[in-house]
């Protein structure tokens, strides 16, 4: 009778070569690790739509923006907040003692805003690019490991001289769980990155159209 062969995942991995091995812990790091940022981002986003929304319902509540700026600071958390701190930091920063602007104070507000706004988007961006790396990479990564697997499994065939199935069958199931790993890893990885990529640009879009209404509301203020 012949004897049962184990196909569970650990008894693959044990019999597959170093390479093959090799190449199934990077892809299972990998995964792992987009996993991560995957959730990570999740939270980070969440709550910048939650304080921009916050924020938004303050600015727009009536009050002087001067007690508004009084109350956050001038380097507050949230991620709005900061571009209006910055707005009116260099709107503070442009009066001169008697109270007079000096000359450019709205190109240098814009300036400074999209300088704040240039900055949120590198946080909100942070971590995406491993995500389209690990899209694009993990299932060619995987090839590798299954052409290389399979190429052992060729050469156990000539070293037995044996072609029957029973022989065959484990070393390409070995090799065929590198590919497995790859996709495993990559689909998760392009998804996310094309779901956070929209998000994250709907949220700096929001920060930029806010800093264009307050340099509105500034402006106004300028032309007085």
């Amino acid at each position: 009778m012949t004897p049962e062969i184990d196909f569970s995942f650990l008894a693959l991995f044990a019999r597959a070569t170093l390479t093959v091995q090799l190449v199934m812990i990077l892809l299972i790091g990998m995964s792992f690790w987009s996993w991560s940022i995957i959730i990570q981002k999740w939270i980070t986003f969440r709550k910048a739509r939650a304080e921009a929304e916050a924020f938004d319902a303050a600015f727009w509540s009536g009050d002087p923006l001067d007690d508004l700026f009084d109350e956050i600071g001038p380097t507050p958390d949230g991620a709005a907040q900061r571009v209006f701190a910055s707005g009116m930091t260099e709107w503070r920063r442009s009066h001169r003692d008697t109270g007079d602007l000096i000359p450019g104070a709205q190109q240098r507000i814009d300036r400074s805003m999209d300088v704040a706004i240039a900055k949120q988007s590198e946080r909100l961006q942070n971590g995406l690019n491993f995500l389209a790396t690990t899209g694009a990479t993990a299932p060619f990564i995987g090839l590798f490991g299954t052409v290389w697997g399979i190429k052992h499994s060729f050469e156990q065939i000539a070293i037995q001289q044996n072609t029957n199935l029973a022989v065959v069958a484990p070393g390409i199931a070995e090799a065929l769980l590198a590919t497995g790993l790859g996709l495993l890893a990559a689909i998760p990885a392009v998804v996310a990155y094309n779901k956070l990529s929209a998000d994250a640009d709907r949220i700096v879009g929001g920060y930029e159209a806010f800093a264009d209404e307050f340099a509105t509301l500034l402006s106004r203020q300028l032309d007085a």
